[in-house]
């Protein structure tokens, strides 16, 4: 028999933080439920109301997508370069932190950066990533979840052919991963990976040192997918 995951529970300041609103704010929208839908509480810890992650970032995605489908970004020349939070305000987004969530916990969805300028000293390095409005403009088109992207669905290309018997210590990307765990598309693995879905993956083995996309072992990949194997 296979086991149901137990659903991540998240309390109103991770909902918060993950959102770019107060806590104060997550209770306002709950108590409101009623009229705009907010999901239930799943349980508590302490005083502290917990809700199903899942629930939540699906309801706060639909009512965001009604408002980002009116949006219309302000014109810029196309090769002006765009840093996260300067992206996330062109792109319509409240929170000046979404496409740094993106880029770190949705592996795929977001394109990867036209520049990385390595910054800092020796002892205290940085990155900054940055993005032409070209690219992004690209892809507000063809974001997932718009309602014009059932048919960009149905031509996304497929999955690659990853070889299961390869070398067990050499490093994936996330559609790589994808393939070896079975998911029909990019999206669909990158979803189940910010839900907490696949926990072996959750810290990744090393980064890439263009955009700091994550890279798993083989031998990695294929422990999570011994897991999610239903068991006989």
């Amino acid at each position: 028999m296979t086991s149901r995951r137990e659903p991540r529970l998240a309390d109103a300041a991770e909902i918060a933080a993950e959102q770019g609103l107060s806590p104060a704010r997550i209770s306002m929208l709950y108590n409101d439920r009623a009229t705009n839908g907010f999901p239930e509480i799943a349980g508590k810890r302490g005083r502290a109301r917990l809700w199903d992650h899942a629930e939540v970032t699906a309801w706060f995605a639909n009512r965001q997508g009604a408002r980002l489908r009116e949006h219309k970004p302000p014109k810029r020349n196309p090769e002006d370069l765009l840093n996260a939070a300067e992206a996330s305000r062109f792109l319509g987004y409240k929170n000046p932190n979404q496409v740094t969530t993106y880029v770190r916990d949705h592996p795929g969805y977001f394109p990867d950066p036209d520049v990385v300028e390595e910054l800092g000293t020796a002892e205290n390095p940085y990155r900054r990533q940055l993005w032409r409005v070209q690219t992004l403009l690209d892809w507000m088109a063809t974001r997932p979840g718009r309602g014009k992207r059932a048919d960009a669905q149905r031509t996304a290309p497929a999955l690659p052919d990853v070889p299961v018997d390869g070398d067990p210590d050499e490093l994936l990307g996330a559609t790589q991963a994808a393939a070896l765990l079975g998911f029909k598309s990019l999206n669909s693995f990158s979803s189940s990976l910010s839900q907490g879905n696949l926990p072996l993956l959750e810290t990744a083995d090393a980064l890439t040192e263009k955009g700091g996309r994550r890279r798993w072992t083989r031998r990695r990949i294929l422990e999570q997918a011994a897991q999610r194997s239903p068991k006989r």
